[in-house]
């Protein structure tokens, strides 16, 4: 007697590989955003030196919260205690410190299956733990070698692993918050370098742009799209795009040259084409032991950085509303077609509100946001896209 004929099985549900990354990659994400624009407000708000010491704040952990607490450290003989300033610097500190935390805790959940990943994560994080205390006592040579040796450990094992379960992020986004780190101790002890400064705005971005690559790959929401090899060229280039821009607003920030046309616009200093220097303008190293906090530039090297800036501002304006022209003839991409070209007008009208009435605050760190918010929808669709399976 012959048995029943049988369907085939089909074969159970693979588990995810890890079941809580992507809850953890998006906690990350959001982290990492409230990061950023607090920076931009600490920045903006001329608050970025109000702790001359690292990474304690006149010596505590916390931050002073009166005039005379901290007036005996040595700080104090740096820069006077201003407690309605120091806080918002502190507390930038212990935000992006909580980031670190969650960003290890992701690299270690996506190296646990390589071959020695998890002992990798752990000390490259031993050596740049030791690294603190070390700085601290004024031992920073001994403290500069175990930090870079820790973000070799990192740099190496993103390049061994592969990226198919994430490894190769993980590590690479460790890397990028260590070497943050750094750059946050260096905008305080080399007095707010331009070139730190803008470093640290990139640095922040592209620490979001990897936890957002992350958080999406974990969740596992494929767009399908049949040109979306097309697509992904046209994202690739408005992403160079933004960068280049983004860095160029930060460059402007970092030498105080907002109001370098004063409040005239499309016009600067009511000429189409003032005094410019372009030499001066973009020096990248100046040496060290110059206080950079207010600018050192001469008026034109500060009315050139502001019209490189609204001129790529154009380019970028350009591209990206034919972008989401582009998505909004492709189907499927309507909605994110209205929030790319929405998010790009409302970034002009910043930028042009932030000439027009003299640098308010709000539209400072709104320009500042909205950048983020732009990048945020770039990357979310580079790392969604795909092609229909076969």
């Amino acid at each position: 007697m012959t048995a029943p004929h049988q369907a085939p099985s089909k074969p159970a549900p693979s588990k995810p590989v890890y079941r809580h990354l992507h809850r953890l990659a998006w906690l990350a994400v959001a982290l990492a955003l409230g990061v950023i624009v607090f920076g931009a407000f600490v920045r903006l708000s001329n608050a970025g030196l109000s702790c001359p010491d690292w990474p304690t704040c006149y010596g505590q952990a916390a931050w002073p919260t009166a005039v005379h607490e901290g007036a005996d450290h040595v700080a104090a003989s740096i820069r006077p205690v201003e407690p309605h300033k120091a806080w918002r610097e502190q507390l930038h500190r212990h935000l992006a410190a909580s980031l670190g935390v969650l960003v290890l805790a992701l690299a270690l959940l996506v190296a646990r299956r390589r071959r020695y990943g998890i002992a990798q994560v752990l000390a490259a994080a031993a050596l740049v733990g030791v690294s603190i205390p070390l700085y601290m006592q004024g031992q920073y040579v001994a403290a500069s070698v175990l930090a870079a040796l820790g973000e070799g450990v990192l740099l190496f094992a993103a390049l061994r692993w592969s990226n198919h379960d994430l490894a190769r992020v993980g590590a690479l986004t460790l890397a990028v918050i260590v070497f943050q780190a750094l750059l946050g101790m260096w905008t305080v002890t080399w007095l707010l370098k331009p070139l730190v400064v803008m470093g640290h705005l990139l640095g922040g971005l592209l620490t979001l742009s990897l936890l957002l690559w992350m958080a999406w790959r974990a969740t596992n929401l494929p767009i399908r799209l049949v040109d979306a090899a097309s697509v992904r060229k046209w994202l690739v280039v408005g992403l160079v795009l933004l960068g280049v821009q983004i860095a160029l607003g930060g460059w402007t920030s970092a030498n105080y040259a907002a109001l370098a046309c004063g409040s005239d616009f499309p016009t600067c200093n009511r000429q189409w084409w003032p005094p410019t220097d372009f030499g001066e303008a973009f020096v990248l190293w100046r040496g060290l032991g110059i206080d950079y906090e207010g600018g050192v530039l001469s008026g034109a090297a500060l009315v050139a950085v502001q019209l490189a800036h609204r001129m790529m501002a154009v380019v970028v304006f350009v591209y990206l509303l034919g972008l989401a022209a582009k998505l909004l003839r492709t189907p499927g991409m309507r909605g994110w077609a209205v929030m790319l070209g929405a998010l790009t007008l409302a970034q002009v009208a910043l930028g042009i509100a932030n000439v027009k009435l003299s640098l308010p605050l709000w539209t400072a760190v709104g320009h500042n946001a909205g950048a983020v918010l732009l990048l945020f929808v770039l990357v979310s669709l580079l790392a969604r896209l795909r092609a229909p399976e076969a």
